[in-house]
């Protein structure tokens, strides 16, 4: 511990360590922190990692001195992504590792990359501790000062007084966001002070497995950006939770930095039915029933997922922070644990009176196995009531059994090749429809957004190059790659435990046309405001991607072509929602995150941020009064008034069934 460090004047409210004194003292001190080395097992991982990964892999990967760089950069991300640990002379000792990290991957010694993690564990706890020490001293929010809370571009700081700099801001910000959730100073003082203690407590258990994990999602992340390592504790955990999850909120959880971030929503769980929780929030508390919040910044992942996991039927409260570049403040929504019941999982219809006509609408929440059985049940339905158009809704399908892709598309024609699907020695086959069925024939349409991805996208790109159906909404995600999972173990190991598992890349999609849906996705013929900035997410973002490239046209015979209406449908869907007040909104939306979206600093103003609140507040207020009115409810005074089972109209999907009503139209005239 260097001795001149948070030297404080105020003794008698601080406790002094080795001469240093701290307005908080630290839970434990820096001598008890771990110092992690690899253990056996992890020489013999890495270098069937980097053989499996250099041999079998989709990419053909060189693992050289350039390829070392790219894992050094991804590693050191993951150590200190936002640059508020190391300093520039940190990073100086690190640079001759730069180069060394191929060789150390081949050959399992693993030594720089732990003593990187070392002194990261020693910078985070010397970060903490100086956030503890400054708790003792009020804090003046009727100044300028702004927090940067994305630094991930910023030059590594000078010296640890720029780092203290950055850190007072950082406390200043956990303060000021607490003050504007009406706590008090003590209550502020007693909740900043668990949170950073409990950071600090949580640096001393830390596993060598922990730092084998991130080196090698470093190097599987710097080949593509589904290529991942599992270690034994977190594969056994992940079975566990795949068995498991189906009772909880169905939501799917990641550490990034000191948070915790919703990643994806589980279709037909809790979270996804009540529509509270969205991808990328942000959970900073957790409670249980009517019990207190506790803050869970900075706690390990797991420990987060056993305080949110629960029996079916008990009511969970999550506290989560939304949006980038805003106010940054938090809300609390309630969430009652259940099943996630097959049913309550599987393809649902139902009909839209839209222009006049009967369309039926089929959500897709994932392709499951056996998903096409029920599809063709609900068209059984649908047709039964006589509907003119169908309307496939993929919005946030991520995917899952490409049989699935197959066998969907063959229920909307009789035969013909559906995907191709070349492998890494460069071979392709084809998937086919051979059933010479079709049990749906009528004019129809296929919605998507920018989280439709993997099979969503096969099927999308199938009945799009056939003219078979109408794509609507967003560009998909653009994720055309196919992934094997694979043990690390050989029969003939003699460790106590597994040696982990990998998924990694072994295929490329290809649509009929040749085209890969890899990177590009689905282009939609009409397309509707971007909900998700393309810029922002999808698979063109991450640096690693596999690029769209071409292949040779299956051999196919189109069924359709909306050419010749395109132009009619266009312009009937941009008179339409000139005056939709969905679309109005939308279009706000998006050009409100456009303007903030490359802010990195946010106001540490209390007035100002009382102001964005109020301001976001009244335009919320507005707009839900506005959708009342439009549905004959009585008006509320307040967001709080606004009744729990309210379900406002889904913009999107009407406007896509009113093209489609225009689509039937316009092909049957």
């Amino acid at each position: 511990m260097r001795k001149n460090l948070f030297k404080s004047t105020v003794v008698a409210l601080g406790v002094m360590y080795i001469g240093v004194t701290y307005a908080v003292a630290p839970p434990i001190a820096e001598t008890q922190l771990p110092v992690l080395a690899q253990e056996e097992q992890h020489a013999i991982a890495s270098k069937r990692i980097s053989a499996l990964f250099t041999r079998s892999h989709y990419k053909h990967i060189l693992l050289d001195d350039n390829f070392s760089e790219k894992i050094f950069d991804l590693y050191l991300q993951t150590l200190d992504y936002n640059r508020n640990l190391f300093t520039s002379s940190d990073i100086k000792t690190f640079e001759p590792f730069r180069h060394q990290f191929d060789d150390a991957l081949q050959s399992g010694d693993l030594k720089n990359a732990y003593a990187m993690f070392n002194l990261s564990i020693k910078r985070r706890y010397a970060r903490y501790t100086y956030a503890l020490s400054l708790l003792d001293t009020p804090m003046s929010f009727d100044t300028n000062d702004q927090y940067e809370f994305d630094r991930s571009k910023e030059p590594w700081a000078t010296s640890d007084a720029a780092l203290n700099e950055i850190w007072r801001q950082r406390v200043k910000y956990d303060e000021l966001n607490l003050t504007l959730a009406g706590k008090k100073p003590a209550e502020i003082k007693e909740l900043l002070t668990k949170r950073y203690s409990t950071a600090v407590k949580r640096l001393s258990q830390d596993e060598s497995e922990d730092v084998f994990q991130a080196v090698m999602n470093a190097f599987a992340r710097s080949i593509d950006p589904h290529t991942s390592y599992l270690s034994p504790r977190n594969a056994d955990r992940f079975n566990s939770e795949m068995n498991l999850s189906l009772e909880g909120i169905g939501a799917v959880l990641q550490a990034e930095d000191d948070f915790t971030v919703v990643r994806s929503l589980i279709p037909g769980g809790p979270a996804d039915k009540t529509k509270l929780l969205r991808t990328d929030d942000k959970i900073t508390g957790v409670a249980q029933g009517n019990d207190k919040i506790i803050d869970v910044i900075g706690w390990r992942l797991d420990d987060v997922v056993d305080l949110i996991k629960g029996k079916k039927g008990t009511r969970v409260r999550l506290e989560i922070q939304r949006g980038k570049g805003s106010t940054h403040q938090t809300t609390i929504i309630e969430l009652v644990r259940d099943k996630v019941r097959l049913e309550d999982r599987a393809a649902k219809s139902q009909i839209i009176q839209a222009e006049g006509k009967k369309i039926g609408v089929i959500e897709v929440p994932s392709f499951y196995v056996n998903l096409h059985l029920d599809v063709q049940k609900e068209l059984t339905k649908l047709k039964s009531q006589k509907i003119d158009g169908l309307l496939i809704d993929l919005r946030n399908d991520g995917g899952g059994a490409l049989t699935e892709a197959t066998d969907l598309t063959g229920l909307f024609m009789k035969q013909g090749p559906v995907v191709q699907i070349r492998d890494a020695m460069g071979r392709i086959s084809v998937n086919e429809d051979t059933d010479a069925k079709s049990y749906y024939d009528g004019p129809m349409a296929v919605l998507i957004d920018r989280y439709s991805a993997s099979a969503s996208e096969i099927f999308a790109a199938a009945m799009n190059d056939y003219g078979r159906a109408l794509i609507i909404g967003e560009n998909s995600f653009g994720k055309g790659t196919v992934q094997q999972h694979r043990a690390l173990s050989k029969i003939y190991d003699f460790f106590d435990h597994e040696l982990g598992h990998v998924q990694y890349t072994i295929a490329k999609f290809y649509r009929i046309n040749g085209g890969s849906t890899q990177n590009k996705g689905v282009q939609p013929d009409i397309a509707f405001p971007p909900l998700i900035d393309p810029t922002e997410t999808g698979e063109s973002v991450e640096p690693s991607a596999l690029q769209w490239d071409k292949i040779e046209p299956a051999n196919y015979v189109k069924l359709g072509d909306f050419q010749s209406v395109l132009p009619k449908l266009r312009a009937l869907h941009v008179a339409r929602v000139k005056n939709d007040p969905e679309f109005k909104y939308a279009e706000e939306d998006i050009a409100w995150y456009k303007k903030e979206k490359d802010k990195k600093y946010i106001s540490l103003n209390e007035q100002e941020r009382i102001q964005q609140r109020d301001d976001q507040d009244a335009k919320a207020l507005q707009r839900a009064n506005e959708r009342l009115t439009r549905l004959g409810k009585p008006l509320i005074k307040s967001l709080d008034q606004l009744p729990t089972d309210i379900k406002f109209p889904d913009g999107y999907l009407n406007e896509a069934a009113n093209i489609t009503a225009d689509l039937v139209r316009l092909k049957s005239s």
